[in-house]
This record gives structure tokens, C-alpha cells and sequence, in this order.
């Protein structure tokens, strides 16, 4: 990090304090239930933008929020950042963060035993060129619509061999991974979304379930996200920071990987991603039955621990709506490392030696991100809980009301900052769709258009966030700078919301006539006519 971007950090930092503690001292607006709630993660936000470095910009951030929640008190901002943010983010989520270590262990197994390369050489061969890889990345993605965090973290442990051989850069990677995962399980109804969104409705005419069916085909990020990605693929197009990465991977072969300096050591670090180069051992079969094993037996532990929670009555739906994937995934995934460990070592792809040495290995792969996500959850612990944002997004949604054929873009762009500045779409889709329900009347058929905005909004806010945690899990499942990954992204995912904004006036306008399911092709239609302009401006620019 230069000094130049130190000095705006620091800067930053002492005016909002300055100014945090003035407004208390003056006594002229309280900081709970206001604008200010959101101050403390559009801060945090800002810093890792300009620093380019998440750890201390969410610190910050969290600090920050504390002092605001304690009303400027020395020893009661202390007392918030431990017990209401760290302490609460590590208790609250200590079941993703189990998740994520197994998860890393998997993975270091798989390396161990050759099985990573055996995937890598076999893709080199059957995938040809680099649209291919990325669309075999893609069609993963969609496959794994059980929940997103299992999303990010298993494409890009299984794919990045693959867009590896193409030379694909890893925020290339990270973009596909984050891209499909969130959007992937919003239009799924059989998924840990669906479920959260079904808890979070309140209505006497709709189940939750249905109200979620009914609104897929009007969730246009999700949708039209879909088309821009196979769009890019099939241009072979980029534009922003990503076109830059692409070039400099293509040209010098260098991926950006996470840490990795790409003219140091590059022997060495082969062997310990991929295994040894002749292992004789780990086959591609090896490393489909792991994933396979993983898959089944954490989709067996979501519904498990659904029909608990119901008492054992119910059908798989109803499992799904009722499961608590902080206690499913960790579940599912410790059973399935017990079983792949047993495997290999039957399998004499790797001794018991071998295997337990990859335990330490999986977790400190997964310290980043977990440290982020841990420091990322404080923040909404400050924002939402202690601050209370929801107070303020509730009186804004208020003073909308009257402009019934706007509502639905007005809330779409109301969830994509509320989900960017708190960086989760599930707490954004819990505070707006009970106003939403409020503000359309159950019977008209904007009510599911309201209620898609509210979650295509959440998505994309989410998607754009740098500490969002489905976000920060790409960067950890592609291996690549966190940052990178972020400012490489949103002009990608601000190209669709463009778009979606767009879409979500005309299904309003639409609605008057009762035709609101047009805006749907006219948005695709949009989207194709956007890449092609893009294409056209970026052959002038290599011209």
C-alpha cells in the first residue's frame, strides 16, 4: 500500500470521527434508526476501496460502529466491538466457519493425492478452448444450487485446474463463482434462499413457498445475470479491470493467484496445489467421488435437519423451508471428510500420515477468509442489530408509497444499497419484503413484482459488496485478492443492475395494461444489445 493512499485512509477516518463526535456532542440527531446507522459500512467500504486492503478497512468499520452504538463512550465502544460484534459474529456463525475448514481439508486431500492433477490434465485434453472452460464453470455453478456458500467454495476448488489451463485469471474465476452462486439459489426453489425467504413472508392469502415460486420469473438481476455471463463467454469479451487481468494472464501467464509470485518457486508450488507431478495414485474418479460424497451427504443433512425441525412431518419442501444450513452444512461436511479420508486411505491414494498432515494445511488456507467473514459479520452486528438501519430503510419505504408503478424499480435500488452497505441480502429480503406486503395489496399483480425487486435488489447489492460474505467466499474458493476480485466484478454487476432498474420501470408500466411478463424478453433483449454495444466500443479501444 502507498503513502498517498495511507494519508487519504487516515484522513477519512479522523473527519467521520471528528464528525461522529460532534454531532453527539451537539446533541442534534440521534445516531439509532437514522441515515447514520449505515455510516459505519459505507466507511469500511470506502477504505478497502482506497487501501485496497479488507482487513483493516473492516476493523475500522467495526470500531467505528461501536463507537456510534456506545454514544462516543471509551470503555462502552470496547465493550461493543467485543461482546455485540466479534464475539457475536464467532458464536452466531461458528457452524459456516466449521463448514469452510472442513472444506479445506477436502481439498488439501484432494491435492495430496494427485487426483487435482489428474482433473487438470484430463480438462487440458476434452476442454479446448478458454469459452469452454468458463462454461463448464458456469454450468457447475448452476448444478450446486443447494446453497451458496457450498457454491463458491466447490467450483472453484473443482474448476480452477481447469480455467488454470486455459489461462483464465483467478478474478476471472472469482466473477463466475460469485456470479452464479447467490443469483443460482434466488431463482431455486429447492434451497437454503428459498427457505430463508419463505420464513421471512407474512402473508394469509400465499405460503411463503409459493410467494417465492411466483416471483422467479420477475427477479431480473438473477436471470439477466445468467444471460450476461454465457454473453461474455460466447463475445469472449471484457471491459473495466477485468479486461486487464485477462490480458496479463493471457500474455505473461500470470493468474493473480492469492500470494503467489508467478517467476518464484513455481516447481514447488505446483507440487503442493496439484500433488506430485507422477503420483501413480490419485485418479479423476478420486476426486469425482469427493465431491460427490460431500454433495449428497450435506443435501442429506439440510433436509435431515429440516424434518427435525418439523417433528419428522412434512414433505422435502417443507424440510428446505424449515433447515438451518449453520448446522446442515457442518453436519453434512464432517461425515463426508470422515468417509473421503477412509476412502483414499482404503484406496492407497494417501496414508493416514498424509491425511492428517492436511488438516492444518485446509485450515490455514481458509484463515483468510474466515478472519474477513468473521470481521464482515461484526459490521452487520453493529449496523443492523446495534444501530438498527432497519428503523430508517422502513420510514424511506414510507415516502415511496404513492408512486405505486415505481415502487418496484424504487425497491429494487432501496435492497441493492442496503444489501451493499451491510453486505447481506438475507437480512435486506427480512427487513424490506414485510413493508413490501404492506405496501402492495396481496391480489394485484405487482405484489410479486414488489417482492422480486426486493430480492433481485438484495442479490445485486450483495453481489457488489466487498464484505459481503457469498463475495468474500469467491475470493477464498478462486484464490485471489479479495479486492481484485471486487473492483474487477462491479462493472459487471452495475452493468445488469443498470439494466434490472431499466426492466423494473417497464414491468411497472407494463402492469397498467396487465402485461407486466413482457419486461421479462425486453430485458434479455436489453442485455444482448448492451454486450454488443461492448463489444463494438472495446474492438475500437484494441484497434
Amino acid at each position: 500500500m502507498n503513502k498517498k493512499r495511507i494519508l487519504i485512509a487516515a484522513i477519512v477516518v479522523v473527519a467521520v470521527i471528528a464528525l461522529v463526535s460532534i454531532v453527539h456532542v451537539t446533541g442534534t440527531e440521534s445516531f439509532v434508526g437514522t441515515g447514520w446507522a449505515l455510516l459505519p459500512a459505507l466507511v469500511a467500504i470506502g477504505l478497502a476501496l482506497i487501501t485496497k486492503e479488507a482487513y483493516s478497512s473492516l476493523f475500522i468499520g467495526v470500531l467505528l460502529g461501536a463507537f456510534m452504538a456506545a454514544e462516543c463512550s471509551f470503555t462502552g465502544t470496547f465493550d461493543k466491538l467485543t461482546v455485540d460484534g466479534l464475539t457475536a459474529a464467532v458464536a452466531d456463525n461458528a457452524g459456516i466457519y466449521i463448514f469452510l475448514v472442513i472444506l479445506g481439508i477436502i481439498v488439501a486431500l484432494i491435492n495430496k493425492s494427485g487426483a487435482s492433477r489428474a482433473f487438470g490434465t484430463w480438462a487440458q485434453n476434452h476442454i479446448k478452448t478458454k469459452a469452454g472452460a468458463l462454461f463448464a464453470t458456469f454450468l457447475l455453478g448452476v448444478l450446486i444450487f443447494i446453497d451458496d456458500y457450498f457454491n463458491c467454495l466447490t467450483v472453484g476448488s473443482v474448476m480452477s485446474p481447469v480455467t488454470d489451463s486455459k489461462k483464465i485469471s483467478r478474478v476471472k474465476l472469482a466473477y463466475i463463482i460469485d456470479a452464479t452462486a447467490a443469483p443460482v439459489c434466488m431463482v431455486a426453489p429447492v434451497s437454503s434462499w428459498a427457505a430463508a425467504v419463505s420464513g421471512c413472508v407474512e402473508s394469509d392469502t400465499y405460503s411463503g413457498f409459493e410467494l417465492f415460486v411466483r416471483a422467479i420469473p420477475f427477479n431480473f438481476y438473477s436471470i439477466l445475470t445468467f444471460v450476461f455471463i454465457i454473453g461474455i463467454i460466447l463475445l469472449g469479451i471484457d471491459y473495466g479491470k477485468m479486461s486487464g487481468f485477462e490480458i496479463k494472464a493471457q500474455q505473461t501467464g500470470d493468474l493473480s493467484i492469492l500470494d503467489v509470485d508467478v517467476n518464484k518457486d513455481k516447481n514447488r508450488r505446483d507440487v503442493e496445489e496439484n500433488g506430485p507431478e507422477k503420483p501413480g495414485r490419485g485418479k479423476i474418479i478420486d476426486l469425482v467421488l469427493a465431491i460427490l460424497i460431500l454433495i449428497g451427504l450435506c443435501v442429506w443433512a439440510l433436509i435431515r435437519n429440516g424434518y427435525q425441525a418439523m417433528g419428522g412431518e412434512g414433505d422435502i419442501f417443507d424440510a428446505f423451508s424449515n433447515t438451518d444450513s449453520y448446522v446442515g452444512l457442518p453436519w453434512g461436511s464432517i461425515l463426508a471428510l470422515i468417509v473421503i479420508v477412509l476412502y483414499m486411505i482404503i484406496r492407497r491414494i494417501v496414508t493416514f500420515q498424509e491425511a492428517m498432515e492436511c488438516v492444518p494445511k485446509g485450515f490455514m488456507a481458509m484463515v483468510p477468509a474466515i478472519t474477513i467473514l468473521v470481521l464482515a459479520q461484526s459490521l452487520k452486528n453493529m449496523t443492523n442489530g446495534a444501530l438498527s438501519a432497519k428503523t430508517f430503510v422502513e420510514a424511506m419505504m414510507e415516502d415511496a408509497s404513492g408512486l405505486t408503478w415505481l415502487l418496484p424499480a424504487i425497491i429494487f435500488v432501496v435492497a441493492c444499497i442496503i444489501a451493499f452497505a451491510t453486505g447481506t441480502s438475507w437480512a435486506t429480503f427480512g427487513i424490506l419484503i414485510p413493508i413490501v406486503s404492506v405496501v402492495f395489496p396481496e391480489t394485484s399483480s405487482l405484489f410479486f413484482v414488489g417482492v422480486s425487486a426486493c430480492l433481485a435488489g438484495a442479490v445485486c447489492g450483495d453481489h457488489c459488496s466487498p464484505i459481503s460474505d457469498t463475495t468474500i467466499m469467491s475470493s477464498a474458493g478462486a484464490q485471489c485478492n479479495h479486492i481484485n476480485h471486487v473492483e474487477t466484478q462491479l462493472p459487471y454487476a452495475l452493468s445488469v443492475a443498470g439494466i434490472s432498474f431499466v426492466t423494473y420501470i417497464l414491468a411497472g408500466l407494463f402492469d397498467m395494461i396487465g402485461m407486466a411478463w413482457i419486461s421479462i424478453p425486453v430485458g434479455i433483449a436489453l442485455t444482448i444489445g448492451f454486450l454488443f454495444f461492448m463489444k463494438s466500443v472495446v474492438g475500437k479501444k484494441e484497434a
